[in-house]
């Protein structure tokens, strides 16, 4: 299976300004499979150390953090030498050795000729243990397999080329058919053991298990969770941030059973986990949209698209009766869906915009950098009305060049109001075509 990281690897496997590699995301997302498949075959050599399964090797790490006394014993214990330039030295599961993660300052310092790369779930847990060596590390965040590596995976080339185009470009027919295998990807998410087992048992049913597996996996790790929180706590908080997607999210709502304070933590620690994403709201008048961030009034995304609908246990039949895609779950699978190809293609963090006036409240659901200006996204159907907000946003902030509404529907333009309506797929035809890092 292809993934969108994979040119980002071997650019970094040749950069002469190489530092050691660090590969974060939640648990499940493809991490060890990109190494061992995609970076690993471009060496002569291949050590791959696994901290959680071989505990015996985190005593290597437990007084000196030279690194050649270190690969003396690792050398030992793979069975075969550690070769700078032919080598590539794969730490995975990094957070269950956070002394290994202090190392790679010195594998930078006085190794830098080595290839190091490690991978880890539940890092800010391990980062809150150690100092962390500060500029002498590389980060890599990987996500859930967007829907154009869906349609790769699922043997629509072309398709996913198209999906890549800005729509403005594409065929509406075109624009139509990308559309209706977005419903599948509602269902069945980016989690790529689910999107292996719908191609290989073209069965959705067998993709649910998967995803009722990797939840389960998740809540396990619940107990790993420092400080422990009451794991009713976090089961609560978790199901019903997920079930209020696109709402602005007051913690004491989150779960009745435990106090406002609880359930902040429990919603951090979910937060820290990576399978939640906080969403805060901010001033659009100038960059970074982050400086402004008001902490206290969010919103939320999960992780998965797959893994909120079988969170929420959604009626599939039902659901997918429904010819119009911003109909399922009241319109909330497509704003997790435009949230969640936002953060896998941008890889910068995402906001959104509050207004609170008396008797008036305005909202628009995420914004978005294009050639350094700020422009208002709306998910909605599209069918007139339901904009006014987005209006309000691009009056109030004149430098906002247009508004942007992803919906059920073809690529459109009503230049004289400054809005582009665009197919719910296109996100990231929409990212691929402004350079806006």
């Amino acid at each position: 299976m292809e993934r969108i990281y994979q040119e980002r690897l071997i650019e970094w496997k040749d950069s002469y300004r190489r530092k050691p590699l660090i590969i974060r995301g939640a648990r499940q997302v493809g991490k060890t499979w990109l190494v061992d498949n995609i970076l690993a075959p471009q060496f002569e050599n291949f050590v791959k150390i696994d901290f959680e399964k071989q505990r015996d090797l985190h005593s290597y790490f437990a007084g000196s953090l030279a690194p050649l006394p270190i690969l003396s014993y690792l050398e030992l214990t793979a069975s075969q030498r550690i070769i700078p330039g032919k080598t590539l030295l794969f730490f995975d599961e990094i957070q269950a050795c956070p002394r290994a993660i202090m190392a790679l300052r010195y594998f930078y310092e006085e190794l830098p000729e080595l290839h190091v790369v490690a991978a880890g779930s539940l890092l800010e847990f391990a980062f809150s243990e150690i100092s962390i060596p500060v500029g002498r590390i590389q980060y890599l965040h990987m996500y859930p397999m967007t829907f154009f590596e869906y349609l790769l995976a699922i043997g629509k080339e072309p398709m996913a080329e198209y999906a890549l185009i800005h729509p403005i470009e594409v065929d509406a027919n075109i624009q139509q058919m990308i559309l209706s295998v977005l419903r599948d990807y509602f269902f069945v998410g980016g989690m790529p053991e689910c999107v292996k087992t719908m191609r290989d048992s073209n069965s959705m049913l067998e993709a649910f298990k998967v995803q009722a597996e990797i939840l389960e996996s998740f809540k396990d790790d619940f107990s790993k969770y420092k400080p422990h929180i009451d794991p009713l706590c976090l089961d609560a908080v978790f199901l019903n941030t997920a079930k209020s997607i696109g709402e602005q999210i007051k913690y004491t709502k989150l779960n009745h059973g435990h106090s406002g304070q609880t359930n902040r933590k429990a919603f951090e620690l979910l937060a820290k986990a990576k399978i939640i994403n906080k969403i805060p709201a901010c001033d659009p008048s100038g960059l970074p949209l982050g400086a402004t961030a008001n902490q206290k009034k969010f919103k939320a995304s999960m992780l998965d698209i797959g893994l909120l609908q079988r969170l929420c246990q959604l009626s599939v039949e039902l659901e997918m009766q429904n010819q119009d895609l911003l109909a399922m779950f009241r319109g909330k699978l497509a704003e997790q869906f435009v949230a969640q190809e936002l953060l896998a293609w941008q890889d910068s963090s995402l906001f959104y915009w509050a207004r609170d006036a008396r008797g008036s409240s305005a909202e628009v659901d995420y914004l978005f950098v294009i050639d350094g200006k700020i422009c208002p996204i709306e998910v909605k159907s599209g069918k007139g009305g339901g904009l006014k907000s987005l209006h309000l946003m691009l009056e109030k902030y004149p430098d906002c060049p247009k508004g942007l509404i992803f919906y059920n529907g073809e690529y459109k333009a009503l230049l004289e109001q400054k809005l582009e309506f665009m197919p719910l797929y296109s996100v990231a035809g929409l990212c691929k075509s402004h350079d806006h890092k």
